[in-house]
């Protein structure tokens, strides 16, 4: 695999794993604005949310600044 591609994979991977363990902390602790809701479902869209938001911004970030 070339080394850019490895290198994208694993920043928004990195990044992925980061949002989902913020979206199942805010969901658990029900800081969030939605209902305490016992659906799979919604619990998964909210982690989601959180994960590919931070995921692509971590891949903005490690690319933005990246030494050549």
């Amino acid at each position: 695999m070339p080394p850019l591609v490895t290198f994208i994979v694993t920043r928004l991977a990195i990044g992925f794993l980061l949002g989902a363990t913020a979206g199942f902390v805010v969901w658990r602790k029900s800081i969030a604005p939605v209902s305490p809701s016992y659906s799979y479902v919604a619990q998964g869209m909210f982690i989601y949310q959180f994960a590919s938001t931070i995921g692509v911004c971590y891949l903005a970030t490690a690319l933005m600044f990246d030494e050549p």
